[in-house]
């Protein structure tokens, strides 16, 4: 079992930044592949990025690619998401999640954090 709490969400005006945190309760984080996820109110969760279980392979949906940069400290357990340049579409929970395999689909993500509140205004 692994446990997952988000922090660092905030309402931001567009065009600045955020760093979301992930930590994870146990000692196997490095065996995980870690995703992000969003989801916006009325819409379906959506894969953001994804880091491999050393931090070596990333990959990242297109409308976030050179903006956000997803990082992991093992030693730490933490999961980071670097949020740059942030658009009022940004706007949405922001879910970090642990898979035993490198994949983008939330079906293939056995554990899930409760989610932090990112708003970006104009």
């Amino acid at each position: 079992q692994v446990q997952l709490v988000e922090s660092g969400g905030g309402l931001v005006q567009a065009g600045s930044s955020l760093r979301l945190s992930c930590a994870a309760s146990g000692r196997a984080f490095s065996r995980y592949a870690m995703g992000w996820f969003r989801q916006g109110p009325g819409k379906e969760r959506e894969f953001v990025a994804v880091i491999s279980f050393g931090g070596a392979n990333t990959n990242y949906v297109d409308s976030v690619k050179g903006r956000f940069t997803i990082s992991r400290d093992n030693a730490k357990s933490t999961v980071y998401l670097q949020m740059n340049s942030l658009k009022v579409e940004d706007t949405a929970v922001y879910y970090c999640a642990a898979a035993s395999s490198f994949q983008t689909s939330r079906r293939g993500y056995d554990y899930w954090g409760q989610g932090t509140q990112v708003t970006v205004s104009s």
